[in-house]
């Protein structure tokens, strides 16, 4: 499963919900039948349940969507919260130079003079860019994902390089 947002609040009385999407494009997402829902973020939870989407619109910086298993705003309180996750295949294939977050969770990360960084623990959305969150036990670097820093990123081989000091 790929997280890719989560539930932030009931929208109406009609069992819509908004959603705070992770990554961009969320009106892709209109192309899929099906979504699966879950308390956790956890990919490998059995928690996850399939919703038929009857429909999904941007809002803003949102998305708002309704499914044909929330018909009202009760139903909509229940899932608040939750996330919401595709299998893998069921994603269009990335474009060049682009990836799913869940692609980069685990990744090895190493800088340009060959120094061990650490591995992708997470991403943050903070608005102007994704940042990548590195950890190498009880070290955390935060290391934003834009060209300038991101060297090659080899899916394949599990690392990526980046232009980043090990003190900073």
């Amino acid at each position: 499963m790929i997280v890719l947002g989560r539930i932030v609040a009931p929208y109406g009385v009609q069992g819509w919900v908004k959603i705070h999407p992770f990554g961009d494009d969320p009106e892709s997402w209109r192309e899929m039948p099906t979504w699966w829902l879950a308390p956790t973020d956890d990919v490998a939870s059995q928690d996850w349940k399939s919703f038929s989407l009857r429909s999904c619109k941007l809002h803003g910086k949102s998305l708002v969507a309704s499914f044909h298993e929330v018909p009202d705003r009760t139903a909509a309180e229940a899932v608040d919260g939750w996330f919401i996750a595709v299998p893998r295949e069921a994603l269009p294939k990335p474009d060049v130079d682009e990836f799913y977050w869940g692609d980069l969770v685990g990744l090895e990360v190493i800088n340009s003079a060959g120094v061990r960084l650490g591995v992708v623990d997470s991403l943050l959305s903070t608005g102007a860019h994704d940042v990548l969150k590195v950890r190498d036990g009880d070290t955390e670097r935060l290391i934003p994902f834009v060209g300038v820093y991101i060297g090659e990123v080899d899916l394949a081989a599990g690392r990526m390089t980046v232009e980043w000091d090990a003190d900073w």
